[in-house]
């Protein structure tokens, strides 16, 4: 077998991420003394391997020394120096306070689309859950949390690392009798190549629905035809659906029963077609998921720059 990170690194620009990525350096670099910073699109590639590999901040140099095809992939030379760490985690620490990972996101779509890689069929909506570390705290300091405030007992100086240490965004949620614990992944995929088209990092007690709208393409496809819309029993209620047939957009949203009401064996059909299309949005998931979904993250916006 090939190696497919010689593809990635042939078909994507990545000199064109640079203008935006220097940013990171014009933020940092406060005065020429020191070691000569690591260049901006290495460290950029850098997290695209974690992502891919699903490797954790203190995996990733030793990776790095010990595959041939990451140092490839990179250009490095053996003797090269490698980032540790605490450099990738400043790296991608600069990225989130600059809010740049949106923008990154939307460059790489762009190169996409310029290579036939953009909308060209229908959009599966969906969402998984991202575990994180549970927290132990006491049910008074949950209850301060989820108000926003922080526990006076964190302030002495004795608990000094407790509010780094915390996860303060994560939530708790249950579905079909299962709880999760931390944030939840909403995504926007192609019914034809799966490629991620949009995504949004949220609280697990964030209902799919909520999101619908924000993910929501309205673009039309490679002919000129609105995207068919397949998701699950989750997003439907009148309201979406009457916004999709405003929006001149066909719904394959799977239909729900209520009580007193059950679904006919013709909506069940229907149901069981709808889910053969929307199932593949399950193979998007796969391929993203970090040793089991949990994500090495504390907080929700370091979890957004993580997952995106």
């Amino acid at each position: 077998m090939g190696d497919p990170l010689v593809g990635l690194k042939a078909r994507v620009d990545w000199e064109a991420f640079r203008p935006d990525l220097k940013r990171v350096h014009e933020k940092e670099r406060k005065s020429q003394a020191g070691a000569k910073p690591f260049d901006v699109v290495l460290m950029f590639k850098i997290l695209v391997l974690q992502q891919l590999h699903h490797l954790w901040d203190d995996d990733i140099e030793y990776q790095i020394r010990d595959r041939f095809s990451f140092i490839r992939f990179l250009g490095l030379q053996l003797e090269d120096r490698v980032p540790d760490s605490t450099t990738v985690w400043t790296f991608r620490e600069a990225l989130k306070s600059l809010d740049l990972v949106d923008v990154l996101f939307a460059r790489f779509h762009e190169q996409l689309a310029e290579q036939g890689y953009g909308a060209r069929a229908g959009q599966m909506i969906d969402a998984t859950f991202l575990e994180v570390p549970k927290q132990r705290n006491t049910c008074e300091e949950n209850a301060l949390i989820k108000e926003g405030q922080t526990p006076e007992a964190w302030d002495k100086p004795e608990a000094e690392v407790k509010p780094r240490q915390t996860d303060t965004d994560a939530r708790w949620t249950k579905k079909n009798d299962e709880k999760h614990y931390g944030y939840k992944n909403h995504i926007n995929a192609d019914e034809g190549n799966k490629l991620i088209q949009s995504y949004s990092v949220t609280q697990a007690a964030v209902h799919d629905s909520q999101v619908f709208d924000e993910l929501l393409d309205q673009t039309t496809d490679v002919n000129g035809n609105k995207r068919v819309v397949y998701a699950d029993s989750a997003y439907r209620s009148e309201a979406q659906e009457q916004r999709l047939v405003d929006a001149d957009m066909e719904s394959q949203v799977c239909e729900k029963g209520t009580r007193g009401k059950p679904l006919t064996e013709e909506q069940k059909q229907s149901n069981r077609t709808k889910s053969k299309v929307r199932a593949r949005v399950e193979h998007v998931f796969g391929a993203q998921a970090m040793g089991g979904h949990l994500v090495p993250t504390i907080g929700l916006q370091r979890a957004k720059v993580k997952i995106g």
